[in-house]
This record gives structure tokens, sequence and C-alpha cells, in this order.
């Protein structure tokens, strides 16, 4: 069986096993995306070039997928798109596969993702608490490992609090970078397609493939001054108020990106917030009503079937936003966005919590409009500035993945990731074998990012032996005072690339704690017992590579 095929009925099997059907719209037959991974293996086969072979795709459900209909949330609102969206065609094109489209917040008017006749979308961590929105169920297939990659759309943040809240990665690319044609729009002005993946790395190779050069005329950047890069970092009483541990786990992602050399530097948060509680407290709303206020209309006059009540209400009061209040706030935003940029201007990035809590879904049900409001505080004005951002886990609070984003001007996509690497909770890994520098199984290590930190032996309480595995590896075994001390390295990488390996380790290969001769422990790869019944005792060369060589 191809490794696609493989990986596509994994994927299947893993969401009988989550039993999470509120993540799903419509999901695509495993017979149907079965046959699609074999059309892609023999492509792969006759030599073509596709980078993205194989991984696993969720869409927004208001992100057009040919043969799937696009709901944005709402049932009788459905149509079938005769064409993809180019974000999804472009991602194709490069080999990834669609499994379905998920479930959102209503018209995608919501950061909560319970907003929907399809359910609440529960946290990956957490099922009594939300998993953010409007892009719920896309984050929540990723952070469950049933999808490589998803799409979500960003309007006043949710491309970004389900990634806080689910412990991965959303990057919402600059306004334009990526086509908006094909999606449901929530305020078309300030749309963002965006993506999900568990990885910075990952995600930002799924961008690149959507991302369209001609889409926006690219500005003359000021040209970046040498030196450290330059973090911007509000005075914590200006942050309001956050959940409990919340401020100490922000103020640490600081220390962490002090301590990587980022020059920190404070900034006045006020246009910023003020603007963020204009998008809905604003006449800026009136958009959503533009987008799809009379079909709302129509369809609460025939009896509202379908219809989320909260997301109702938000687009039928939009309808009567008078001009000269549009026309006001429009005003008052420019001013807002030049003393904000201006306290930018010294700074590459800005930190801020991406959220400034992870509520339940009891507390929403009990203020729907006011715990969604307070969402927003950090993420509502990004788009209304036109300034890009990425969101990143920065560890977690109580049990609980905790996120923070990065926030920057318009075309700075990749200054942010390379700021946003600073921030990757790294773990050490030691090896013994097909991982070490040069191996078969080395460039596994590598595409998760790992860099060797250095080459040194064990603790002497361990054995080696050649185990009969293709491709050959050897297995490491603690036995105390008949061991040795042996060769291996270690390795820098982050957390979460470590789960990434340890969910595809094969047996006899477990996780445990390996001893290094200069007392420190680190996870590493050893080997079952049972495993070793006719495998050859290797010990005696000091290591994996010197046995290699000598053989």
């Amino acid at each position: 069986m191809s490794t696609t095929v493989s990986r596509v009925r994994a994927a299947y099997a893993r969401i009988e096993a989550t039993d999470r059907p509120e993540i799903w719209i419509d999901l695509r037959p495993r017979a149907e995306v079965e046959a699609e991974a074999r059309t892609l293996d023999e492509r792969l086969a006759r030599g073509e070039r596709l980078p993205l072979a194989g991984r696993l795709l969720a869409v927004k459900g208001n992100i057009d997928v040919a043969g799937l209909p696009t709901t944005a949330g709402c049932p009788a609102y459905a149509y079938r798109p005769a064409a993809d969206a180019p974000a999804v065609a472009r991602l194709r094109a490069a080999g990834a596969l669609v499994l379905g489209t998920t479930n959102l917040d209503q018209f995608a008017t919501g950061l909560v993702g319970t907003r929907s006749p399809y359910g609440a979308v529960r946290g990956a961590v957490d099922p009594a608490r939300v998993s953010g929105g409007s892009s719920s169920g896309s984050a929540v297939a990723v952070a469950l490992g049933i999808a490589d990659l998803a799409l979500g759309t960003d309007t006043a943040g949710s491309g970004r609090v389900p990634a806080a809240f689910n412990g991965i990665v959303g990057l919402k690319p600059t306004r334009g970078l990526v086509p908006t044609q094909g999606v449901v729009p929530a305020c078309a002005s300030i749309d963002c397609v965006t993506v999900f993946a568990r990885t910075l790395p990952e995600a930002e190779r799924a961008l690149a493939h959507m991302a369209s050069p001609a889409g926006r005329a690219l500005p003359s950047l000021p040209v970046r001054r040498p030196g450290p890069w330059r973090v911007a970092v509000p005075a914590r009483d200006r942050l309001g108020e956050l959940d409990p541990g919340w401020a100490a786990a922000y103020e640490a992602a600081v220390r962490r990106l002090a301590a990587a050399g980022a020059e920190i530097r404070g900034i006045d948060l006020t246009p910023f917030t003020e603007a963020a509680a204009m998008l809905y407290e604003g006449a800026f709303v009136a958009e959503r009503y533009t987008a799809v206020g009379a079909f709302v209309d129509k369809l609460t006059a025939e009896g509202g079937a379908g219809l989320d009540p909260t997301v109702a209400g938000i687009i039928t009061r939009a309808r009567d936003v008078p001009a000269h209040r549009l026309c006001a706030d429009t005003e008052r935003l420019a001013v807002l966005r030049a003393h904000a940029l201006a306290e930018l201007a010294d700074s590459d990035a800005l930190l801020l919590p991406t959220a400034p809590g992870h509520p339940t879904l009891a507390e929403v049900a009990a203020d729907p409009l006011g715990a969604n409001a307070r969402l927003g505080r950090f993420t509502n004005s990004t788009n209304l500035f036109d300034l890009a951002a990425v969101a990143v886990p920065a560890g977690e609070v109580n049990g609980l993945p905790f996120g923070v984003m990065l926030v920057g001007p318009a075309f700075t996509d990749d200054r942010l990731a390379r700021i946003a690497d600073l921030l990757r909770p790294e773990v050490y890994l030691t090896v013994a074998g097909a991982h070490l520098t040069g191996e078969p199984l080395n460039p596994q290590l590598l595409s998760l990012g790992a860099v060797l930190d250095r080459t040194t032996t064990t603790s002497p309480v361990y054995r080696l032996h050649a185990l009969r595995t293709d491709p050959p590896k050897p297995g490491l075994v603690h036995v105390g005072e008949d061991g040795a001390a042996l060769e291996v390295e270690v390795w820098r990488l982050p957390a979460e690339g470590l789960g990434r390996l340890l969910a595809a380790l094969p047996r006899p290969m477990v996780l445990g704690s390996v001893e290094l001769a200069d007392g420190d422990s680190t996870p590493g790869f050893l080997c079952e017992p049972a495993a070793l019944t006719d495998a050859e005792d290797i010990t005696a060369y000091g290591g994996w590579r010197a046995y290699l060589g000598r053989r």
C-alpha cells in the first residue's frame, strides 16, 4: 500500500477514534480520497514535482471546494461551486488532498466556535472549553492530528484565536497576499484567507503556495537597520484583565525573546485597543450586512430555520448603521492607524497575547456577546490597520495551550515568522542510530527544524544491538552495571516536532530517558528488550557509526 493511501486511511481512522462530528460540515467519502491519493502516487512515479504530496487538508466551510456545498455555516445558504477557490486550487495543485469542509461560526461572525447549527466545536485539549472561532473546525482538525493543514479566514482574529486555544500555528498573511475569490465574505474589504498547521515551517510552506505575488503591489518598505530584532511590548497594566496565569505566561514569552537576543521596547497599546472596539461597536459592522444581510432578512421572514440567533442579530442590526457614522468612524480609524504605525515605526514586531483568556462553553452560553467581544481585544485591530500577523504556541497555563501573536506592517510576513521562530519551545533528543547525522532517518529531524547541539556519549549503563530492520538501525537498551559508554548525538528541536516523531515511531523503538556522560538526561530512542532475541550485540564498537565503518 502506498504511503499516501496509508496516510488517508490513518486520517479516517483518527476521525472515527476522536469522535468529533461537530468538526465537519461535509466530509468526503474515504474511498474517493483514497482514489485521489493513488492518482497522486502515479503522478509522483512519473516524475511530477508535487511539494505538498499527500498533505491532508481541511477547508473552512465558507471557502469553495469543487464537489462540496459551500454553506458558510448555514444550511439554507448552501450552493455548489463549479471550481475550487484559488487558495484551495493552489494547494491541490501542489499535491494536497482535501478531506472535507469544516464547521465555523456562521457567516464567519464570531471568535468562539459555538455559533453554528452544525453544533458547537469543542476545544481540542479540553472539550468543556470553546475551540475559538470562526475557523473552529479547521483548527481542531489540525490540533487533533487529522489534517496536516487547514484553511480558515480571518477578519477579526478567526485565523489566530483558534490557533492559540488549540496549541497550533495560525498564519494571517498581509491582506491581499492570498486571493479571497471563492470565499463567502464577512467584511470583504479586510477579509484574509489563513492557514493552520502544527509547525511554523509547514504553515509557511502552504502559504508560499497560496500567495499571489501579483495580488497586491509591494510597497517600498523602510530599510531595516542592522541589529537584533526589535520587539514592542506593552506595559502589563495596558493589557487589561487576563485569565489567571496568562500574564505570567506572556511575560515568560517576552523573556524568551530577550534571551534569544531580541531587543524589547515599550509601546502605547491605546490605538490598537481603541480600534479593536470599533470593529463591532462602530459602523464597520455594516459591511457584514452588505455581505449576507439580504439573505438573512429573507430567511428570517421565512421563520429563520438554520440561522444562529446571535449571528442573525449582529447582521440585522448592522442594516441600520447610518452613513454619517461610517464616515466618522473611517476618519477616526485613519487617525488611530497613523498613531499605531508611528508606535511601531522603531520596532520589527508587536508581541501580544493572542487572546485575553479561554472561556468555557458555559461561559459563552451565559454571555455570548460579551465573551466574544473580550476575545477580540488584541486581534480585532490587525486587519483594520492593514497589518500582518502570526499566532504561535507559547507554553501552557493550567494544562491548557497558551498562545501569543506577532504583529507587524503589511508585507513583513517573513520577518514575523523569523521572530516567531525564537519563541518555539524546544526540547533535546538523544539519537544513537539511523537518526545520526548523515544516516537515512536524519532528514526526519532536519524537516522538523532540528539543530545538532553536540556529539557525546551515554553514561556507561547501556548496550547496543544491531536490529534486523529496514533501514538498519540499532537498539539502545539500559542494562546498568554491565553497560558501556556509547556515542550519541543530542539534537535541539521544537517541542511539537518531538510529538510528531513519537506519533510515527515504529516498534520496537520507544521514547525514554537517556543518561549522558555529563550526568544530564534527555528524551531519546530506546528499544524494547523483547526485540533483542536475534539481534547482534555491537556494544564493543562504541557506537553505531563505528559499527557500520568496521563491518
